[in-house]
């Protein structure tokens, strides 16, 4: 419990100190400004008009400490889910993560783009990552909650697709089904 207090202070220091400008504007003009608003845009749902300013953005200021990674992870997931460009889409959430990793919105971007690339793995590693920095975030518990974690085998040291893991497993879950 204390160790995650202090996380979260850490990580709120940081966000703070990484999200003040450094680009010399302060009246919300500048990339940081216009990145909010595009990816207030996509989140109200038009992302046809978000992904445009993000467009523009990143190919104004190419990977840049003055746009957000945030920005770069909704830029990501936005051209793998409606222009199918799945492999840029994963770069630049890939970039987003390690630009802004404590910021839960690009661990979930990340998963959103894993499961459009078919890496079920991979998402479940970056929701994981995501909701150790929030464990409440909604969208995250939610995407979660739709692709599912498998549980451990029942025998750790035998593999999962061993007979007796597979037959304690089934029996696992019927007990489980009947407790309900």
């Amino acid at each position: 419990p204390e160790r995650l207090l202090v996380r979260k202070e850490r990580n709120t220091r940081m966000a703070n100190r990484i999200e003040t400008p450094t680009d010399g504007t302060v009246d919300g003009s500048g990339p940081r400004a216009m990145a909010g608003a595009a990816i207030e845009i996509c989140r109200a749902g038009d992302w046809s008009r978000g992904l445009t300013i993000l467009a523009d953005l990143v190919k104004e200021r190419g990977l840049s400490e003055h746009v957000p990674g945030v920005a770069y992870s909704f830029r990501g997931y936005g051209i793998a889910r409606y222009q199918k460009q799945v492999k840029e889409g994963l770069r630049l959430c890939e970039h987003a993560v390690r630009a802004q990793f404590y910021h839960p919105d690009c661990h979930l971007n990340l998963a959103r783009v894993q499961v459009l690339a078919k890496n079920r793995k991979g998402a479940v590693h970056a929701i994981a990552q995501g909701l150790a920095l929030d464990p409440r975030n909604a969208a995250l518990r939610a995407l979660h909650d739709e692709i599912g974690v498998r549980k451990r085998p029942v025998i750790g040291f035998l593999s999962r697709n061993n007979p007796v893991n597979r037959t304690l497993g089934r029996l696992r879950r019927n007990l489980k089904s009947n407790d309900d």
